[in-house]
């Protein structure tokens, strides 16, 4: 397990939750780094959801501790923990202004009036929203109901926020400008942040560490280019971004290179140790690969189908012993100009590829 790079403020241990048959949580292992933006990532059904609410207190553990500070509050109600939260679904007051919505959690542990104004001001002035403090909720937009959640849950200075898919309903283009501003409201607070989303990109851009999680277990941890770059199964490297995957048999080893066979063709993977037995599994990044004209690279293929996508070009390419290959590249500068059916050489470099524990 990857250690944050900062004193724990969390830790969670052995921590199970079961309905009924089914495990949600099998045992979670972690520390959370004070300060850290840690991200808890995974597909539907992942456990991460169940995890982030039972840190929050709102579901109880079968089995296992959550530890703050050093002080056990496994058993503290949601109330007493003093961490804040931000939903999906915004849940602002309906009937409540902008202003009565940011104070609530302050009048609810009895702030002065005096400090509670001072404090509601300053929250405003966080989250960019100073001229709408008179206005409902209904009189906001998606992305402006999101700021003034973020402003409540922040409002009475929690040691830890929460926050459980706070973009998924927002529009793509919003949802990319609210994650630089989440991003630099973190940097400027200081406060831990746990995340949870299902979605790569937002994990990748944000995080500090991200945690990937299938059927209630931790699969991998660690910051996100060492995630992506070095994944650790098939499922991490399928899950967090895209993989061509080659099953290998290993024809030698030396210098730090594994010479590798397959699909009838040889090739050298970068790697410390090569895995026992002889054969493994590789996993190879799409953009990663170069493309070529016919015969100016190791392997020849053909262009199957492409996909346009403004700064990039997917391309699924055919070879006679690798089967089909997804390639990306950038649409401004190729070794080719990608069209269907086109013939293409292509390569990489040694070190383009990784070998994977679970071949």
């Amino acid at each position: 397990m990857t250690a944050p790079s900062s004193p724990s403020v969390l830790s969670i241990r052995k921590a199970v939750k079961r309905y009924g048959t089914v495990q949600a949580l099998g045992g979670i292992e972690l520390d959370i780094g004070e300060g850290e933006f840690l991200t808890l990532l995974g597909p539907s059904g992942s456990g991460k959801t169940t995890l982030l609410t039972a840190i929050a207190g709102f579901t109880g553990l079968d089995e296992g501790r959550l530890v703050l500070r050093g002080k056990d509050i496994t058993d503290l109600p949601p109330d007493r923990r003093d961490f804040g939260m931000v939903f999906q679904g915004y849940a602002l007051f309906p009937t409540m202004n902008v202003r009565n919505n940011i104070a609530f959690p302050l009048k609810v542990r009895k702030w002065k009036p005096a400090d509670i104004q001072a404090r509601v001001e300053e929250c405003l002035a966080l989250v960019q929203m100073e001229g709408f403090a008179d206005r409902m909720p209904s009189q906001l937009s998606g992305g402006q109901q999101q700021r003034v959640a973020l402003a409540r849950a922040l409002s009475f200075r929690p040691s830890v926020l929460l926050l459980d898919e706070p973009l998924s309903a927002l529009d793509k283009k919003l949802r990319a400008d609210l994650q630089w501003e989440l991003k630099d409201l973190h940097r400027k607070l200081g406060v831990t942040f746990i995340y949870v989303t299902h979605d790569q990109d937002e994990a990748l851009s944000m995080s500090d560490r991200i945690v990937i999680l299938k059927d209630g277990l931790v699969q991998q941890i660690g910051e996100p280019g060492a995630l992506y770059n070095a994944p650790r199964t098939t499922f991490v490297a399928d899950f967090l971004g895209k993989s061509n995957f080659l099953d290998v048999e290993v024809e030698g080893f030396a210098g730090g290179r594994a010479r590798c066979r397959a699909g009838g063709e040889s090739f050298e993977v970068a790697t410390e140790a090569p895995p026992a037995g002889g054969r493994g599994r590789v996993a190879l990044r799409p953009e990663r690969i170069r493309l070529a004209p016919p015969k100016g690279a190791a392997f020849e293929g053909a262009i199957r189908q492409t996909s346009y996508l403004g700064e990039r070009c997917h391309v699924i390419l055919d070879h006679p012993g690798f089967g089909q290959i997804l390639v990306s590249c950038p649409t401004w500068k190729s070794g080719v100009v990608p069209e269907d059916g086109l013939p293409v050489s292509f390569d990489w470099d040694a070190d383009a590829c990784v070998f994977l524990e679970d071949a």
